[in-house]
């Protein structure tokens, strides 16, 4: 089966703690919240510390044009994008003329050519590498991509897949949406990109290739769920949604659907002894370990990466997947790695060491 060979990850240089943007949504969201106060109380039981951004925290106070906007995401998209992918091969020991597939995903700006085009010319990859640009999965771009790789990887045992996943989340931020829902995303969201390297089975055989196993993956969407999580496209930028239902959406829906796709492995839920979650925020966590009663810290990286980077969308789940990589693991055990997105959506991927 096809090898998760690295990970590599890669964020900007401006560095926002949490009091400083807890004091910048209060100034912002006083007028338009008589209990402004209590809803700031958000900002500690997101229990994120700081955020890596691509602009500094004056830059929000601004009403930049949506040109202006995607002008700034295309520039820092190409180059995390770039710092993430050469990390990556790095560890893989591989050089960028042996990639022979690169999946691109993001859901915070609008490229044509989309970025992995860009990335051919900053990388040098080769001139007949093939190319699949995700958009619009969300939160769950990450655990989508990396199964999209491992299809290529099936496919193509020969191959080596690059999988990328770059979100500028801060650059959707708008000056002028006073609503609860873009106050809690002031609390919670960031900028990052991460790539993952993925051999196929005579790729890996011939590098002798380290690293968990792809077997399987799962992807389940919901019906009636089109209003949980997305944008609202507007004139100004995209303006985010989300439902105060989502942890009891997760609490009644991913069980099910867990249970069901490792059946079909011939596993059940106790046989998981690795879980690699998306970090939506702490109650989607909390709702996380009720669901599939998981132990106390089975989901530690999740939590890590929320504290130290906020959520990411696409690539915070790559961002677990690389602290979970740093851990021994005996050989045979399991490992499930799963996000949530629009749609409202599931992704799962099963790995064996």
């Amino acid at each position: 089966m096809p090898v998760i060979r690295s990970v590599g990850t890669a964020v900007p240089e401006h560095i926002i703690t949490q009091e400083q943007t807890r004091d910048f949504a209060r100034n912002l969201f006083a007028e338009s919240f008589r209990d402004i106060d209590r809803l700031l109380a958000v900002f500690e039981s997101a229990q994120v510390e700081q955020r890596h951004f691509c602009t500094p925290l004056e830059w929000f106070a601004t009403a930049p044009s949506w040109e202006e906007k995607n002008r700034l995401y295309l520039q820092h998209a190409v180059r995390l994008s770039c710092d993430a992918a050469a990390a990556c091969l790095e560890k893989a020991g591989l050089a960028p003329h042996d990639v022979d597939a690169v999946v691109f995903v993001s859901s915070t700006g609008v490229a044509t050519p989309s970025i992995d085009a860009y990335l051919f010319h900053e990388l040098g990859l080769r001139s007949d590498i093939k190319r699949l640009p995700v958009w619009g999965l969300g939160c769950a771009g990450g655990a989508s991509g990396l199964a999209r790789g491992f299809d290529l990887a099936k496919a193509h045992p020969e191959s080596h897949v690059l999988v990328i996943a770059a979100e500028l989340c801060g650059l959707t931020f708008l000056n002028g949406d006073r609503s609860k829902s873009n106050l809690i995303a002031t609390s919670l969201f960031a900028d990052g990109a991460a790539a993952v390297l993925i051999s196929g089975d005579e790729a890996a055989a011939r590098s002798e290739a380290q690293g968990p196993e792809v077997l399987a993956t799962r992807s389940t969407i919901w019906p009636d769920t089109l209003d949980v999580m997305g944008w609202d496209v507007r004139t100004d930028g995209l303006k985010v949604i989300f439902s105060k239902d989502i942890p009891t959406i997760v609490e009644t829906k991913i069980r099910p659907v867990t249970a069901a796709f490792l059946e079909n492995e011939g596993l059940a839920l106790q046989d998981v002894r690795h879980y690699i979650a998306h970090p939506g925020g702490m109650k989607v966590l909390k709702a996380y370990d009720e669901a599939l009663d998981l132990p106390p810290d089975a989901l530690r990286h999740a939590r890590d990466v929320l504290r130290t980077h906020g959520n990411m969308s696409s690539c915070t789940v790559l961002f677990v997947l690389a602290r979970e990589l740093q851990d021994p693991h005996h050989a045979g055990e399991h490992g499930l790695l799963f996000a949530l997105g629009p749609g409202f959506s599931s992704e799962q991927v099963l790995l064996r060491w």
